[in-house]
């Protein structure tokens, strides 16, 4: 997100995609490629750089619900295996360890 800022400022003061690059290569590894798709992005009229929202599925393995549940079978019993969960709650293991890892901020102990 900070690159694309920098590179709206460096399309507001009239460089070119090469100029711009030049720049940013000497503070931030940004590629070539990624300085030209947001520059023509803003000569189009796109002043936004979030991400626009995208097509697909949306998550629905990882609810607030699910999270919960994930939290308290591992307050019970905290030798669970990421499969005994899926398969306890009926999601897949990707989910499941997204929540352990990404929501509930747990970790593996090294013993």
């Amino acid at each position: 997100m900070e690159q694309r800022v920098n590179i709206k400022f460096c399309f507001k003061l009239g460089r070119t995609a090469t100029e711009t690059h030049e720049m940013l290569v000497k503070v931030d590894a940004v590629s070539k490629k990624c300085v030209f798709e947001w520059l023509k992005r803003f000569r189009d009229g796109k002043e936004d750089v979030k991400d626009e929202p995208r097509s697909g599925r949306p998550p629905t393995s990882t609810t607030p619900d699910n999270i919960e549940r994930v939290r308290r079978m591992l307050a019970d019993d905290r030798r669970l295996s990421l499969r005994m969960i899926a398969e306890e709650l009926k999601i897949s293991l990707d989910s499941v360890s997204n929540i352990i890892h990404e929501h509930l901020q747990k970790r593996k102990k090294k013993v």
